[in-house]
């Protein structure tokens, strides 16, 4: 399994960073993204995907930082970038549910992204909370040059159509075993299975059996099992195809 999207920076894991890790492999993981969302984030990542065998890291500034998105943040970005663990831009997007950054300079450092994004020819994490329309109008006006996948899917059914239509994968997280969850039940009962990866946003969105807990990676199994559950496959082949889509994404040998 591979865990496409963690923050296993956050403080939250301080104490017991080495033994989550740990487990998460144990559990039967072969890589983790951990991704940032601000500078020291992304910097923070960087330095634990470079102490860690099979962890991976993503730079990007979050919608609710869009402020601190100019020039210098870019360059910053851009030397990050260069590590040899760095395999994505993100998370970057847009968040009009919380609303932390006015929403034209949510756009504004969303766009900036993509383009760094496509300057360096990686892949980008995209963020998208109550934000679809937005979203999905600089998707598009990047299609020809920009591929990524979108983070914890909300959308509906109709949107998921146009993500994999335009080369993004739809990555699945802990709300799938939640059961009111009816929404996202029906999207990943039709996305094809070579759009799909996984995801825990550890520390956050733990699933249904330890809600309300510190999320991990190693809990990605239930994630995965519940989307085998309602696609009506197996859970080894699930594993299989998820993983292959999340090595040919951030090229992970």
């Amino acid at each position: 399994m591979i865990d496409t999207h963690a923050h296993l920076q956050w403080p939250d894991f301080d104490k017991d960073r080495e033994d989550v890790i740990e487990r998460a492999f144990t559990a039967g993981l072969s890589a983790i993204v951990s991704v940032g969302y601000d500078l020291d984030a992304c910097r923070e990542a960087v330095r634990i995907a470079n102490s860690h065998d099979g962890v991976y890291a993503a730079v990007g500034i979050h919608p609710h930082n869009a402020r601190l998105v100019d020039a210098k943040a870019l360059d910053s970005l851009r030397e990050l970038a260069h590590d040899r663990r760095v395999v994505a831009i993100g998370e970057i997007g847009l968040d009009y549910y919380r609303d932390l950054s006015p929403r034209q300079r949510q756009r504004e450092a969303f766009e900036k992204q993509v383009g760094l994004a496509q300057e360096l020819g990686l892949p980008i994490v995209v963020h998208d909370r109550e934000a679809h329309g937005d979203v999905m109008q600089v998707l598009r006006n990047s299609a020809a040059d920009a591929t990524g996948v979108m983070h914890c899917f909300s959308g509906s059914l109709e949107m998921a159509r146009e993500v994999v239509d335009l080369g993004y994968l739809i990555s699945i997280a802990g709300p799938v075993t939640f059961p009111n969850a009816r929404k996202l039940h029906e999207v990943v009962r039709w996305v094809p299975e070579e759009s799909l990866v996984f995801e825990t946003d550890c520390p956050w969105l733990a699933p249904q059996s330890v809600r309300g807990k510190r999320n991990e990676p190693s809990f990605l199994s239930e994630i995965a099992l519940k989307v085998s559950e309602l696609k009506g496959t197996s859970f080894d082949r699930l594993i299989q195809v998820t993983s292959r889509n999340a090595r040919r994404l951030f090229s992970i040998q």
